[in-house]
Order: structure tokens, then sequence, then C-alpha cells
């Protein structure tokens, strides 16, 4: 161990003094070196591919290219049997056996002669792929060098990645950017839910994994980089499977009622792909991303929800736990206990020579039970901690959700020359839920409120879309000429029960009022928008685009509120105080000039555009109309270089423009929590954004070594900020208004080392924001300040092929500061540990296991923990092939899970302990077909 930080110290060191450095020999470790030759003209060939492998399993070892003088050197080599490969473009593959012994450290081998094959144009083969290479804004990671378990999951493999983080719930991020997209071979799987891949595609079947920032339709076909871009990953799968039958077929039953069933069959087909995925569990393990209510029905009235504001509505609280906007930290996976079963089909193939089609069909149903227990700090410009209103809050929950969305993209050809693709796609779901709350908010020991409350709603909502793009070239290169209409609905609507009883304490209060009333919502957005794009070369290096933007998004918002009439039992009395309609309309026409410049090592761009916008506001219940126009310039810059030795450096700039939705228009107060009251802002203006961002990667092919870093920028002009006042009751009432003076930073830098002779991946990542924003409290601005430091060490390694180990440590610090409540200011930090290690015993036995460590300070008293969570499992292995497996799987052997989250915003420090699953045990059965070349 105190090798693997010595050589992980060096590693951080030899970033400044330079990636290329030729490292030490290392005692017991030999080197294998020689030449390239040309087998007709003897002459010495360079950057020739050379890869050493086991003898056993062709595994990689390390990897070198020749240099100017045609010399190779494949150093940190451990005894043992192993295979030379050569590879270069134009020759035929040279393999030859070599055996490294003790006594001879330094194997020269005689000269490897390589013979030209003759190739028809656009063949090529690619026998390695080195562990971390870049091609300009695409960082690829070789799957052969980041070994997994067998049978694991792609998830398990982006986990080894440096720069991927994997959550325990399967988010993925990169660079500390959330992934929003994962292709198969660069088609949609399952439409656009990352899961659908990482969690049901096996990671044996995969040969590389490519990262880059999408850029859309249009912005490919035109070669004019627009700035907009997608983080995502694109799974290139092995050639030999390509073509045959796999999946994971499972079945579990365990303890306290848990149990687990997987069936997944995918037939492959080289340009054919047919998958299909069902599965059912109650222990937390969805294979697909679970949206949760997507209604405004948010923010349970009457005390009874959450005790954060929103835009307006009825409030659904997402399974899993809805999290509040702002710097969040803290441990623990998925919180609550989600039942959930879902089924699905995925399609892809070639019809004829000019159409492909690509769609997919998923259906599932999730049950949560949630219990939480909350402590907020309300920011209200108190000097002293005691002065502080303080917020205690148990509540418990069940969700009930049902969705089904399907997904379908045509690439139509109708000529060489013009092509059209249409992507629709359609999403339903319709969410019940129930929730009772118990709270109160005191202030230096004095009770302001109490509140009980019961909140039932029922929520449906229908959202779909459709993307229609002409693409057209000419005959003349860099001449080119695309339509894109986009088409959007989304429809939700809810019905909630809304009851509670509320006391205050202050003099003169009077009885405690009680709440009973019936919320009636509907929020219906459309949006239609249709972009022209031309382009014209000026030179062979100049390009010029031309395009024009018409958007249209009207909406509405219904709210209708009846309070309970004990005469007649109904719910028959209008509250016009709560009650209200209310549409508005967005439209915008945005024309501009591109001026592109592409030499042989960067590219720039510089366009700027003329938008004028205009948003027009109806209060019907009010009958008062009104009428804004907002003419807006909106530069945009980009620059991208790609260097030497996998060396790449992208800069963008952007400026948008973002209209205020009309929830946060409607000026109808909702009172339907008397201690959380919320109210519109028709005066609202929309948020005019300034954003910076810098990408730099590099690979040292040779050894293994990858750099990757981002900073980013982004500064706010009329920012929708919270001006919130509480009266001396401590009741909260919220409005959406616009302020200046919005900034933040965000660093991330990642370093990856793979140490062959110990089949080791060392990563290493620094994360770092900077934020500074404004509100309003009571009147007065309050600036928040706050930053986090993040450092994340991870160590996998391959030991051999019966034992693979790793571990992941993170420290992260998060502070916040606060002008007008300093006795608010709030500093914690959290560090987590975790290991894994996979052991194949004797006799087809396998041992697993895996621990996460969990360390909170800072937090509010009672918030503080420390939680080890343990997982172990013994598995026999079955079959000639050892395609089956039945296992005993524990989970949190020490009864120890627990989950608590810190959120820190602009007007509130909140501390929330949420329910979690418990120990128990599973006995499963599973078995991994696999039928390749068929």
């Amino acid at each position: 161990m105190r090798q693997l930080i010595i050589t992980f110290l060096l590693l951080l060191a030899g970033v400044g003094r330079g990636s290329y450095a030729q490292p030490a020999p290392r005692p017991g470790l030999g080197l294998v070196q020689g030449v390239v030759l040309d087998s007709a003209s003897g002459q010495l060939l360079r950057e020739v591919s050379v890869t050493l492998l086991h003898a056993r399993d062709s595994s990689y070892v390390t990897f070198s290219l020749t240099d100017g003088s045609g010399h190779y050197a494949l150093r940190g080599v451990r005894p043992g049997q192993y295979l030379v490969l050569v590879n270069a473009l134009g020759y035929k593959t040279l393999q030859r056996p070599v055996a490294m012994t003790a006594a001879q450290p330094t194997l020269d081998l005689p000269p490897l002669r390589l013979r030209a094959e003759a190739r028809q144009l656009g063949e090529v083969v690619v026998t390695h792929q080195a562990p971390v290479s870049v091609s300009g804004d695409t960082v690829a990671f070789s799957a052969k060098a980041f070994k997994t378990q067998p049978n694991a999951a792609v998830e398990q493999l982006l986990k080894k990645l440096p720069g991927v983080e994997v959550d325990r719930d399967g988010t993925i991020r990169s660079q500390g950017q959330a992934v929003d997209k994962v292709l198969v071979d660069g088609k949609p799987f399952f439409g656009d839910d990352p899961k659908m891949a990482t969690r049901n595609l096996p990671a044996d079947i995969i040969e590389r994994v490519q990262l880059y920032d999408q850029q859309n339709d249009q912005a490919n076909f035109s070669g004019i980089d627009s700035g907009e871009r997608q983080r995502t990953i694109n799974l290139v799968t092995r050639r030999d499977k390509r073509k045959g039958y796999f999946g994971t077929e499972q079945a579990a039953l365990g303890t306290a009622g848990r149990y687990q069933t997987k069936l997944g069959l995918n037939r492959f087909n080289n340009g054919r792909q047919l998958s299909a995925l069902a599965q059912a569990d109650n222990v937390n393990r969805q294979g697909f991303t679970d949206s949760g209510p997507t209604t405004s029905l948010t923010d349970g009235g009457g005390g009874a929800g959450s005790l954060g504001g929103s835009s307006g509505g009825l409030v659904l609280e997402a399974p899993g736990g809805a999290r509040n906007p702002g710097s969040t930290a803290g441990s623990g996976g998925q919180v609550g206990m989600t039942e959930a079963a879902s089924g699905g089909l995925n399609y892809r193939d070639a019809w004829g020579k000019r159409l492909e089609v690509a769609g997919s069909y998923l259906a599932a149903c999730a049950t949560t039970l949630n219990d939480q227990q909350a402590q907020r700090q309300n920011l209200t410009g108190a000097a002293v901690p005691d002065a502080v209103p303080l917020t205690d809050r148990r509540a418990a929950s069940r969700a009930r959700t049902t969705s089904q969305r399907a997904n379908l993209r045509l690439d139509y050809r109708l000529d060489s020359l013009t092509s059209l693709r249409f992507t629709p796609s359609l999403s339903w779901q319709t969410t019940d839920q129930l929730r009772t709350t118990d709270q109160q908010t005191s202030q230096g020991g004095s009770l302001l409120n109490q509140s009980t409350g019961r909140y039932d709603a029922a929520a449906r909502s229908l959202t779909g879309g459709a993307n229609a793009l002409l693409m057209r070239k000419f005959k003349r290169a860099g001449r080119t000429f695309s339509a894109n209409l986009n088409l959007g609905l989304d429809r939700q609507s809810g019905l909630a029960l809304n009851q509670a009883t509320n006391t205050f304490f202050a003099a003169g209060a009077g009885a405690p009022q009680v709440l009973n009333q019936q919320i009636d919502q509907a929020t219906p957005r459309q949006q239609a928008a249709i972009n022209f794009s031309y382009t014209e070369p000026l030179t062979l290096r100049h390009q010029i685009e031309a395009h024009y933007n018409y958007t249209t998004a009207p909406s509405q918002a219904h709210r209708l509120t009846t309070d309970f009439n004990a005469a007649t039992g109904e719910y028959d009395q209008v509250n016009a105080l709560l009650s209200n309609e209310f549409r508005s309309r967005y439209a915008a026409q945005r024309a501009g000039l591109t001026w592109q410049t592409r030499r042989l090592r960067y590219t720039y761009n510089l366009g700027l555009d003329a938008q004028q916008a205009t948003l027009s506001l109806d209060n019907q219940t009010a009958e008062t109309s009104l009428r804004r126009a907002y003419p807006t310039l909106l530069p945009q810059a980009n620059f991208s270089y790609s260097g030497a030795r996998s060396r790449s450096l992208r800069l963008n700039y952007r400026t948008t423009l973002t209209a205020p939705a009309a929830s946060q228009l409607q000026p109808v107060p909702d009172n339907s929590n008397p201690l959380s009251i919320r109210l519109g802002n028709p005066d609202l203006r929309p948020e005019y954004s300034h954003s910076l961002t810098a990408t730099y990667s590099q690979s040292d092919l040779a050894r293994g070594r990858s750099l990757m870093g981002l900073v980013a920028g982004q500064a706010v002009q009329h920012r929708i900020v919270s001006a919130t006042t509480f009266d001396a009751a401590g009741v909260r009432t919220t409005q959406p208004v616009n302020a200046d003076g919005y900034l933040a930073l965000n660093g991330y830098l990642s370093l990856g080392q793979r140490l062959p002779s110990h089949q080791l991946n060392l990563n290493a990542s620094t994360s770092a924001n900077l934020s500074r924003s404004q509100s309003f409290i009571n009147g007065q601005p309050n600036v928040a300040r706050t930053w986090l430091l993040g450092q994340t060490l991870s160590v996998n390694s391959a030991y051999s092929e019966h034992l693979e180990l790793g571990l992941n440590a993170n420290f992260t610090y998060q502070q916040a500061d606060y002008s007008l409540s300093p006795a608010a200011n709030t500093a914690y930090f959290t560090q987590t540990i975790s290991g894994d290690v996979y052991w194949r015993l004797p006799g087809r036995w396998v041992l697993t296991s895996d621990a996460y460590f969990s360390n909170n300070s800072g937090l509010a008293a009672g918030y503080n923990q420390h939680v080890l969570l343990w997982n172990a499992g013994l598995a026999y292995q079955l079959f000639a092939n050892r395609q089956g497996e039945l296992k005993l799987y524990a989970f949190d052997l020490l009864g120890q899970n627990r989950s608590v989250l810190r959120t820190a915003t602009d007007t509130y420090v909140e501390d929330v302990r949420s329910r979690v699953l418990s120990r128990y045990i599973l006995l499963s059965f599973s078995y991994q077909v696999r039928n390749f070349g068929r």
C-alpha cells in the first residue's frame, strides 16, 4: 500500500513537470524492447502500435508507440508468458509469443517485420484500443483496460473510468456534469433514459466508451457549432458481439418479503437490434429513470407538505424524495422504499436502403413509502443564532406512479444529397399520493406556530413532442440548407384534498385555523419553433451561416379552490382569493450570422443574433392584461483546438434569454399552506445569462495516463429569485422577483493513471464551486456566498484472474455565508469511503463484498452521523460455461443504513433525515444468455 501511495503522489507531481517524462525502472519489473521494420524496404516504421497481452486470455497489459527511429519499449513487465501484438494501418497484424523471466529482466526482441496489406477503401480493422485516447472533443476509454467482474452491467464499467462518477441511485456525472444521454453504437437505446443502457446491458459486450458533448442534429449537419451541447456517453459494442443473442434472467427471494426478478433478451444482428426487458423488485433497484410526478401539484398545503416553496400549485413529492434547489451534501442512496415493475421493447433496423427506424416503448409502475424528519433554519436577518426561526417537520407519504412512454426515430434519405429525420415522443403518467405532516416553528425557544395536516392528491400528465429536420447538401462542398420544426406539448392537471389544523401563538392570534379545501388545477402548455439554417463556403477555410428562428409558447394556469360546506357536505364554496384563470404567451423571432474558420489544428466561430421577444399576460379573473417587448442582442463564440499527443481544448461562450413560467407570473396567492404562502409576480422579466466554458483533455497513449479539466462561469442579469417575508406568527410569504448580481464558477480536474505491472487504475479528481446570489428577506437584500471543495481518489485493481479490488474515497467541504443573517452561516464536511472485492474461490465459489462508510459533521444537532453500510454475497457458478449462478446476498449486515441530506439556498438551510431500505438477505438464481455468431 505504501508503494501505491508513493506512486500516486509521484503521478500528481509529474503533472507539473509534464505528462510525458520517461518513467524510472522499478525493481523486479522487466523491459521488452525492439524495433519495427517494413519487411519489403527495411525502413523503420514510426507511430506503430505495439501491445503486450497476457498469453492465457489475451487481456491487456501495456502499450507503446514506436518513436521516430522505429523503437518501442514496453516497461514494467512482470515475469510470465505474453503475446506481442503489432498493428499499423496498411500492414498485416503481427503477433509474437514472448516469455519474461526474473533472470532476464531486459528482453531485446529481433526486428518485427510487417508486411503490407492491400485493403479496400473505407475498411478499417482495429485490433487494440489504448486505455484512454482523445480525438477532438471525444475521450474514449478501452473497456478491456478497465476489467469488470464477469456478468457485470455497464454501470460497473463506468464506475472505473477516470472523471466519471456513478451515484448509488445510478445517476451518472462526467467532469462534474450530469450525463443526459447514453447511446449504443451511436443510436438511442430506449429513448434518452441513461439507466436503460447502463443497468441492463452487460459490460463484456462493450469495446470502448466514448464521452463527448453532443451538438443538436442541425448543428451536426451544418458543421457550424451552435454552442448547444448535451453531455453524452456512447457505448461502442465489440464487433464479435454484434450478432447473436444475450440477456440476463434472474429471480430472487429474501427475508422481510424482499424480492427481485429480471428478464431480458437482446437480439443483435449487426445493424438490427431488438431488446425486450422486464423487471420487478422492492429493493430500490429500478433499471429505468423514474421521473416521478411531473405535475405542479407540489408543496402540499396546510403545513402538510414539504417546507420548500415553489412556483405554485399542487405538490407531489417525487418517489425517492424531493430535493430542494440549492447546494446539497449528505449521505445514503435512494431514500424511501420503492416497489417497482417495468417492461419494454427497443427496436432498431434499416428498412430498405433509404429508411432507418429506431423506436422504444416502456411501461412502469412504482410505489414509494417514505418517512422524513427535517429541521430548517429560516433566514430572517437575525444577528444571533437564538433569533433564527427553526421549523421542525415530520412527514409520512405514499406515492404510486404509473407511466408509459414511447419514442420513435425515422431517418429517411430522399436522395444522395437530401435526408429527413423525424423524432416523435409521447409520455403518459398518473400519480396518486397521500401525505401526512406535523410541523412547528419556534424562535428563541418560544413556539410561533404548529400544524398538522393531511394531503391527498391525484395528478395526470401528458407530455409529447415531435421534431422534423430536413437536411439538404449541394454540389459545392460546404453549402447546406436545413429546416427544423419542433413541437412540444405538456398537459398537467390534478385534484387535491387539503386538510390541516394550524395554531398560532402570537398575541391575539385567536382560535386554531381549520383548513378543509379541494384544489383543482391544470397547467397546459404548448411550444412550436422553426429554425432555418443556410451555410455558404467563402474559401476553403472560411464559412458563413445565416439562420432564423421563430418560437411561440402559449401556456395557461387554471386554479379553482373550493372550501368544504358543512351544510351540504360538499366542496362547493368557491374561494375567490385562491382561484384564478391566467394565460401567458411568449413569442420570439431571432436572426443572425455566424462566421467560422477551420484550420488543421483549430476551428473557431463568432456569431451575433438579434432577438425580438414579447411576453403577453392575460389575467382573466381580474380582467387585466399587459404586453412587454424585450429586444436583445445575443453574441456567441466557440473555439476548439486539437493538438499533438491527443490534446484537446474547447472554449464556448453563449448568451441566452429565459422567460418566466406562467405559474411564476400568476398573481393569485396560494395559501393552501397558511404557514408558507406563495404569490406570483406578473412584473417578472426574462433572465439574461452569460456562460463561458473551457474544457481540456489529453492522454499519453503509451503510458496510459489521462488528464481532463473543466472550468465554467456564469453571470445572470434579471435572475428570478425569491423575496421572502416573515410575520410575527412565523408565517412565510414568498414571491419571485428579478435581481442582478448572480455569479457562479465551477471547476473540475481529473487525473487517471494505469499501472500495467500491478493491473491498477488510479484516478484522482478535484472539484470546486463558487457562487454569489441575491435574494430579499423582509424587504432587505440578502447576498449568499457559497463554495464547495471536493477531492476524490479511487483505485481499481484486476490483481489476478481470481481477485479484483476497488477503493474510492471522497472528501467534500461546503460553506454558505449570508450577509443579512450571519447567525445562519453554515459549514459542513462530508467524508465517504467505499470499497469492493471480487474473489473467485476454488471449486466455482465466488465471494463478493462491498462497504460504504459515510461521516457527516457540521449539521444540525441530531443529524450528524457515522454510517457503515456493509453488503456481502457468496455465489456458486453452474454449468460448463459458468453462465448460471446461485447466490446468497446480504444487504446492510450491520443494520446502519441511513440517509441525511443538507440543502443550503438563498433563504434557508435545511437538514433532512429520510427512511431507507434496511437489512435483508436474498437468495437468487441468475442465468446469462450468451449465444453470439448466429
